[in-house]
């Protein structure tokens, strides 16, 4: 069934950009050019529902669910539930009105432990910026245009921080690093670079993996006194794989400035877009830009994603981040990460996922453990993508968002993975979607990318299932859409009724996967499903919740409308 009112592509390629009026909904969310379709006159849009009988019901809908939503796990997690016993020795002290916090999630652990020690490493790094700055500023007769004399204080202090964090591993790196290099050298544009370049990057990715990382002895055993000095992040392989993805993008990058595939520089001021696209001068791709864009500090950690053309731009034509700008972002971070908090405080739905104690839990109860655990993994991924976003924006560069819209505001399979990790689908659109043939093999394309994107995250049959079934989801969505289209039905009375069953099982489908990847696994979901369609109680909770879920769907729907109403143009 169709899941939208307009007609969606799987993957964005040219996004329309035409003045707008910038205006947030909120603090999680940020606003991004429209690529599917273009805003229609006001006196063309239907008129606003807010106020209608049928909205009315919504809210009413809204005020009873939602409460109910939050009063669940926070029972769920009091010291009087049966379940208790089984996982509260995974709590921990927490701050707030005494309350333990379930700071058992090791991802999120290590970045919430390490939030001091970061902010104290992007402190130090903008201090020592301005310095170096004020210093070559007052070397030379004439202020430079570009931010290319601080390339030199990029690698110094990459090369710092980096020996920090893994110690002699950074021997490695640096290996790693030359021999793409080398690839993207001595290819110059020939046919074999881009497949050498994919052959090599891939074959590291899974060697790293596979070798947790290599240690010295086990190249030679004259080298185990450089194990002595791992550094205080010694898995210098986990963060890889974000570094691999830069190896790529300057490789292929050059690989096209030098076949001049891209458009060429008019000297007029670019957008994002046009950025990512326009290729450079081929000397722009020398050894110290190269290294200085690959370990850049603000981003090399976790992202997010920047290509080495949009990189080099920045530089070349700094673009203007007002401290307005740095100010609200740094509001948005702060406000999220209080929600993170508040939640960690009162719903110890990670520790019984982890414990599986769950056991003699109703249906409802089951599902909010895994929505409240989804909603976790979102909050646990947009912190350190927004915290290192906005390291970045304080130096003056702006890579792409991440997450720009809330997980409980998607209805769309494609829309929710355009809107997720937004900075790593726009790698994939330039480097995989596109050179596969983009929409001319759209099923085959996407099958290989949620591929590549589930062995990208974790060499697992978990993750591989996750893969799978993404892409199998997308398939009906795609066949509604062509099947249903709006520029045929769109008028119909009965479209957006259609369109929100279809984003039901959208809703339900996604939930189902990401259930299977990134929370409970295919065991503890078959555990779950079982319980709820297994009986009729289960069975009646879910015809409430797809219910509840179709009323949700009706409000996102006219979300997005009151949004092309005030001019405000999103992806979905």
């Amino acid at each position: 069934m169709p899941t939208d009112l307009r007609t969606i592509a799987p993957f964005e390629t040219e996004p329309e950009f035409r003045p707008r009026q910038r205006k947030g909904i909120t603090a999680l969310t940020v606003d991004i050019p429209s690529s599917n379709h273009r805003a229609r006159s006001n006196d063309t849009r239907p008129p606003s529902r807010w106020k209608t009988p049928e909205f009315a019901l919504y809210y009413a809908v809204f005020l009873t669910a939602v409460p109910i939503m939050v009063w669940v796990p926070v029972n769920l997690s009091s010291t009087s539930h049966l379940n208790y016993t089984l996982f509260y020795r995974r709590l921990s002290p927490g701050w707030i009105l005494g309350r333990p916090i379930d700071n058992s999630d090791a991802q999120y652990r290590s970045f919430r432990n390490n939030v001091p020690i970061l902010t104290a490493l992007a402190l130090s790094f903008l201090s020592l910026k301005f310095v170096y700055t004020r210093v070559i500023l007052r070397s030379v007769p004439t202020p430079p245009t570009n931010t290319l004399y601080r390339t030199p204080f990029l690698i110094f202090f990459s090369i710092i921080m980096l020996s920090g964090l893994h110690g002699t591993s950074i021997i490695k790196i640096f290996t790693i690093l030359a021999a793409n290099f080398a690839i993207a050298k001595f290819g110059c544009g020939q046919k074999w670079a881009p497949f050498a370049t994919w052959i090599f990057n891939g074959a590291i990715l899974f060697a790293n993996e596979w070798n947790s990382g290599y240690t010295f002895a086990t190249l030679h055993p004259s080298l185990e006194m450089l194990d002595m000095l791992p550094g205080v992040y010694p898995r210098w392989h986990v963060s890889f794989n974000i570094t691999m993805l830069r190896l790529v993008s300057f490789n292929m990058d050059y690989f096209w400035a030098c076949n001049r595939a891209g458009p060429d520089y008019t000297g007029s001021t670019l957008i994002e877009k046009q950025r990512v696209s326009t290729t450079h001068s081929l000397d722009t791709f020398s050894f110290k830009n190269y290294i200085a864009y690959i370990l850049y500090p603000p981003l090399y950690i976790a992202g997010p994603i920047i290509t080495f053309n949009d990189f080099m731009w920045q530089h070349r034509h700094p673009t203007s981040i007002s401290l307005r700008k740095v100010l609200t972002y740094t509001f948005r971070f702060l406000a999220s990460l209080l929600m993170m908090e508040l939640i960690l405080h009162f719903m110890y739905v990670v520790a019984i996922k982890d414990m599986k104690a769950w056991h003699g839990d109703s249906p409802l109860e089951l599902s909010m453990i895994g929505f409240w655990n989804l909603m976790i993994v979102w909050l646990k991924l947009l912190l350190p993508w927004r915290f290192f976003r906005l390291w970045a924006l304080s130096d003056g560069i702006d890579p792409p968002e991440n997450v720009v819209r809330c997980m409980a505001n998607n209805y769309s399979t494609l829309g929710f993975w355009r809107s997720w990790h937004r900075s790593y689908n726009l790698w994939l659109i330039r480097y995989i979607y596109i050179p596969l043939g983009g929409t001319k093999n759209i099923v085959l394309s996407t099958v290989l990318i949620f591929t590549f994107v589930a062995l990208w995250h974790d060499l697992s049959f978990r993750l591989l299932a996750w893969g799978w079934l993404v892409s199998l989801f997308i398939v009906p969505e795609l066949a509604a859409v062509y099947l249903l289209p709006t520029s045929k039905y769109g008028s119909k009375p009965w479209y957006r009724r259609v369109c929100a069953g279809g984003a039901v099982l959208n809703i339900l489908m996604m939930i189902s996967a990401n259930l299977v990847g990134f929370v409970i696994g295919t065991d503890g979901m078959t555990y779950m499903v079982k319980e709820i369609i297994g009986t009729w109680s289960g069975l009646r909770f879910l015809g409430t919740a797809c219910a509840c879920i179709f009323v949700g769907v009706q409000v996102m729907f006219e979300y997005r409308e009151e949004e092309m109403r005030r001019g405000i143009f999103r992806r979905c």
